[in-house]
């Protein structure tokens, strides 16, 4: 297991990714850095891997998809994940990689948003957009992260392992907030110096098409994880259309006497009936979403167990290190299933 790994996902970086790999080296020197390379038509590749970096392939298109192989692949004690296009300075790293391997936060943000952002971004509907998305998120979620869209992050083990990645494009900074507020993780933000893409550099982000998606995964993600809050909406929207819709019919009964308009009360009745099975769903769902987090409780803690008992298991193999002794002084080798179960029995 690497101690510290720099993630760095790649598509047509041949113009930067060189000083990428390069600060980051010099910034943390005891880090792996690895390149994944997603379809580049360019030299990002071959720039890479001569640049010291791991460079490998990652043939489904998107964001997403590239983290996902990387979090499979990838073994280590702390992770930096990084874009590629130099907008993020590698001085920060060492800092996030000490929060998480000292102070034990589970997700550092790289917070742009409260220092250069704003005036080093040239695309005003990516300024508004990372507002809007910033105030729906902590809306929904009760959170106040500040940078909700940052690609500069850090990660323990245990987040990394524990992690579903579900989103194939550059959703995947929001789904992954949104999950970890969700599941109550340790989060920190982390102010950074943020600087544009320099000339000949260009984003792969679609200020329109890619803000949809990212819009429709905040409300995915409200359905599934505040499913009484989601559905309750709707049933409080659908109520007051239907009591809206009665009350004409019942004015118009108690002035007449009469019922006038028999398709107002049908529709009337049927909406509420429709509120009221929305938010009966909703009662469901909240204990299903919350039997979820519970299970989710038991996985982490097994997640973090199996990578306390991965990184001992390679001290002990490399470094000798705090094996059983004999009777005769010699160390005793011990199969890691064997080391479970001793220490579970010592621990109880």
């Amino acid at each position: 297991m690497d101690k510290i790994a720099v993630l760095i996902p790649c598509y047509n970086e041949a113009l930067t990714i060189e000083k990428v790999v390069t600060d980051f080296k010099k910034a943390l020197p005891q880090a792996k850095i690895y390149v994944y390379d997603n379809n580049s038509t360019d030299e990002t590749y071959e720039i890479a891997s001569k640049a010291g970096a791991i460079v490998r392939k990652e043939y489904r298109q998107g964001k997403g998809n590239v983290v996902r192989s990387m979090f499979r692949d990838i073994h280590a004690q702390c992770y930096i994940l990084v874009d590629g296009d130099d907008t993020y300075p590698a001085k920060h790293a060492k800092e996030m990689a000490a929060m998480v391997l000292d102070d034990g936060v589970d997700m550092v943000v790289g917070d742009r948003l409260s220092t250069t952002y704003f005036t080093e971004n040239k695309r005003p509907f990516h300024n508004s957009g990372n507002r809007l998305v910033r105030s729906l998120v902590n809306l929904m979620f009760k959170g106040t992260i500040k940078d909700i869209m940052s690609g500069y992050r850090g990660f323990s083990y245990t987040f990394v392992k524990s992690y579903p990645i579900v989103t194939k494009g550059f959703e995947l900074e929001t789904d992954m907030t949104i999950f970890a507020l969700d599941k109550n993780l340790l989060v920190r933000a982390m102010p950074i110096e943020y600087s544009d893409r320099p000339e000949g550099s260009f984003s792969k982000l679609n200020t329109f098409s890619d803000g949809f998606k990212v819009l429709m995964t905040i409300f995915r993600l409200c359905k599934n994880y505040r499913p009484l809050a989601f559905f309750g909406m709707i049933a409080a929207l659908l109520l007051l259309v239907g009591v809206g819709a009665f009350v004409s019919v019942l004015v118009d009964y108690v002035q007449t006497g009469l019922v006038l308009r028999f398709p107002t009360l049908f529709v009337s009745l049927f909406t509420v009936l429709i509120s009221i099975l929305s938010f009966v769903c909703g009662l469901i769902l909240e204990t299903v979403a919350s039997n979820s987090r519970k299970s989710y409780e038991i996985r982490f803690m097994q997640v973090n167990e199996h990578g306390y008992l991965r990184g001992m298991h390679k001290n002990e193999h490399n470094n000798q290190q705090a094996m059983p002794v004999n009777e005769h002084g010699n160390q005793q080798t011990m199969p890691v299933n064997e080391y479970i179960i001793s220490r579970s029995m010592g621990d109880e």
